[in-house]
């Protein structure tokens, strides 16, 4: 893959965490990663990360949440290398193994996990249903799915204001309803489905974050990550503004439990 085909290059990758804390490319930080598992015990459990970004959240969840181990997969090398040079700067390379895998079926035998876990990263998997089969497939029994996403409120076309912000952001997003994920869960076999929606949340961080970029931080912003990168950020958070304004870009909290 060239680095134009990156969805998140090393530019990306250092603003991202610019904004929203070092390691991490998805809002919240390590607040909102760890409340994706409230009411989970981590600790001595097997641990999938899908999308596993630039580390910090593998690092939390042997660090500080006392997994046992983690395997962390992502499709893109940089994002894989930021991750790497993060686990061994933690020490922690023989319980975390960061690997670069293909777009597809998880390559892993059936029960090989206790929590499959993703942040906000399977907005770029299209085939809802095909995923929720595979993480089922790939848990033991009474294992969980705990994972964020970016979900619209609805089947069928995005409003003219939710297409506006699709492009802008450029980034591959396969968005899909609540609705829809909670079917596919269920038909995957899931159990103690749950959903949170998290729009309210983000609807105020997001105004925050585009405070933060167009105001004071702006010339810093700027010289690090370049002007015309910013401004163009700028107008991709005034379009997501409004559509999380609106209720149809709706971030969720999403789970469920494969039945022992």
């Amino acid at each position: 893959m060239s680095d134009s085909d990156l969805l998140y290059d090393n530019q990306h990758i250092a603003f991202l965490e610019d904004i929203w804390g070092e390691g991490f490319l998805s809002p919240g930080g390590a607040e909102e990663a760890a409340r994706v598992l409230d009411g989970i015990d981590v600790s001595g459990r097997r641990v999938l990360d899908i999308g596993c970004g630039s580390g910090a959240i593998a690092v939390m969840l042997v660090r500080d949440m006392g997994a046992a181990s983690v395997i962390g997969i992502d499709v893109e090398d940089q994002v894989c290398a930021a991750a790497q040079a993060r686990v061994d700067g933690a020490g922690l390379e023989t319980a975390i193994d960061i690997r670069l895998v293909e777009p597809g079926p998880l390559p892993f035998a059936p029960d090989s996990f206790d929590i499959v876990y993703s942040k906000d990263s399977i907005l770029h998997i299209p085939d809802k249903e095909a995923l929720a089969r595979d993480v089922f497939r790939v848990l033991a029994p009474g294992g969980w799915f705990a994972a964020s996403d970016w979900l619209i409120s609805h089947d069928g076309a995005p409003s003219p204001e939710m297409a506006a912000y699709l492009k802008a952001e450029d980034l591959d997003f396969a968005m899909a309803s609540p609705a829809r994920y909670r079917q596919a869960l269920e038909a995957a076999g899931f159990g103690n489905v749950g959903l949170l929606n998290r729009n309210p949340w983000y609807r105020d961080v997001a105004a925050d974050e585009l405070a933060l970029l167009s105001g004071p931080e702006r010339e810093r912003l700027s010289d690090a990550h370049g002007a015309d990168f910013i401004s163009g950020q700028i107008e991709t958070w005034t379009a997501m503004i409004e559509v999380l304004r609106t209720g149809e870009h709706c971030p969720h909290h999403l789970r469920g439990q494969k039945p022992a």
